[in-house]
C-alpha cells in the first residue's frame, strides 16, 4: 500500500464521523430559517449523556428531546437567547458547551491554565535538578596510573606501515 493511498484512507476515516449528523428528518423544521436557527442553536448544547458532543451529534435519546424541544421552543417564537435561556434554567450551565465565565464556573475556566502552569513548574524544577554530573579530576596517584599504562602501551603497538 502506498503512503499516499494510507494518508488519504486515514484522512477519510477521520472525517466520516464529521458527516454523519444524528438530526432525523422527521425532527427537521419544514421553515428553512427555523431549522437553520436550531442547527446554530444545537451546536451549543451539550449532550447530557454523550458530555463532549453537542446534540446534534448524539443518538442519545436524550439528546432527541433537546433537539425537538430546541425546535418546539423555536416554533412558538422564542429567540435563539430566550431557548438557550430556557434549556440553562433547567439544566444549568452545564448543558452549554461553553459555559459562561461567571464564579460558578470560574474553577472550569481556570483548570486547563492551572495544569499547565503546574506542569511548566514541574519540567522546569526537573530540568535543574537533573544537572549531568561533572567529571571528578583525577588524584595524583591516578594521573601516575594512567601515565605508566600509556608509557606501558606505546611499545606494544608498533605503527602500520606499507611496504
Amino acid at each position: 500500500m502506498s503512503p499516499r493511498f494510507a494518508a488519504l484512507t486515514l484522512a477519510f476515516l477521520l472525517a466520516a464521523p464529521l458527516a454523519a449528523r444524528a438530526v432525523q428528518p422527521d425532527e427537521m423544521l419544514t421553515d428553512p430559517k427555523l431549522e437553520s436557527r436550531a442547527r446554530e442553536i444545537s451546536v451549543g448544547i451539550r449532550c447530557m449523556v454523550c458530555q463532549n458532543e453537542n446534540i446534534d451529534d448524539s443518538d442519545a435519546p436524550l439528546a432527541k428531546d433537546l433537539r425537538l424541544l430546541v425546535r418546539d421552543r423555536l416554533k412558538k417564537g422564542d429567540t435563539d437567547q430566550q431557548v438557550r435561556d430556557y434549556l440553562v434554567a433547567r439544566y444549568g450551565d452545564f448543558v452549554l458547551l461553553k459555559p459562561p465565565f461567571q464564579r460558578d464556573t470560574l474553577l472550569l475556566w481556570l483548570t486547563p491554565a492551572l495544569v499547565l502552569i503546574g506542569a511548566a513548574g514541574y519540567t522546569i524544577s526537573r530540568m535543574r535538578t537533573k544537572k549531568p554530573a561533572e567529571a571528578a579530576a583525577l588524584s595524583d596517584a591516578e594521573k601516575q596510573a594512567v601515565a605508566r599504562l600509556a608509557a606501558a602501551d606505546d611499545g606494544a603497538h608498533a605503527p602500520v606501515t606499507k611496504a
